[in-house]
């Protein structure tokens, strides 16, 4: 999985370095509100609020089309409740390469959709590392909109749809376990 994150890095800048007399360089950062699809067993799972942090390149390909590739530092995770007592606090650090294809509706109005790539780079449950309990690679669908300012100002709304099985956990009875990474992110940024 690493080898696909690399491959797609690659690409992008191989891509960035055939257009670079028209790219759009950017930088964003945002919140995000992250939360697991699936089930933990007992557990009630609730989201968690928290960043990510980036740059991005803006490769036009038509005059309403283009591609957009990112490099960011996402903090996701979730919250578990057991019982109606307790909280655990899950931490889930990834950098993540969404490749989305962006298509403007407007002068400034876009709609982009594309994969979502993550490589876990830490995991803690209340302050204690447990990257032995998730799987290193991640993949999201991510779709979304976004207005760009004509100065370079730019505002988004992205929803990241989980794809694959996070955990490498089983339950008491040795089946493993299933959940997926979702996120919604809301972001600013400026590119020029």
């Amino acid at each position: 999985m690493r080898k696909i994150l690399l491959f797609a890095v690659f690409t992008v800048f191989s891509l960035s370095a055939a257009q670079s007399q028209e790219l759009r360089f950017g930088a964003k950062a945002g919140v995000n509100v992250a939360f697991l699809g699936g089930d933990l067993g007992i557990a009630e799972l609730s989201s968690r609020t928290s960043f990510h942090i980036g740059g991005l390149v803006e490769i036009p390909l038509s005059e309403k089309f283009s591609l957009q590739p990112e490099l960011l530092y996402s903090s996701e995770g979730y919250d578990q409740w057991i019982l109606f007592f307790s909280t655990t606090e899950v931490e889930l650090d990834y950098l993540r390469v969404p490749i989305l294809a962006k298509y403007y509706i407007i002068n400034g109005l876009s709609v982009e959709a594309g994969p979502n790539l993550g490589l876990l780079i830490a995991a803690n449950r209340d302050g204690e590392d447990a990257k032995d309990h998730f799987k290193g690679f991640d993949a999201q669908l991510a779709m979304g909109a976004a207005y760009r300012l004509d100065f370079g100002l730019f505002f988004s709304l992205r929803y990241n749809l989980g794809l694959v099985n996070i955990l490498d956990q089983t339950d008491s009875n040795g089946d493993n376990l299933k959940a997926q990474s979702n996120v919604f992110q809301i972001s600013a940024g400026y590119s020029f």
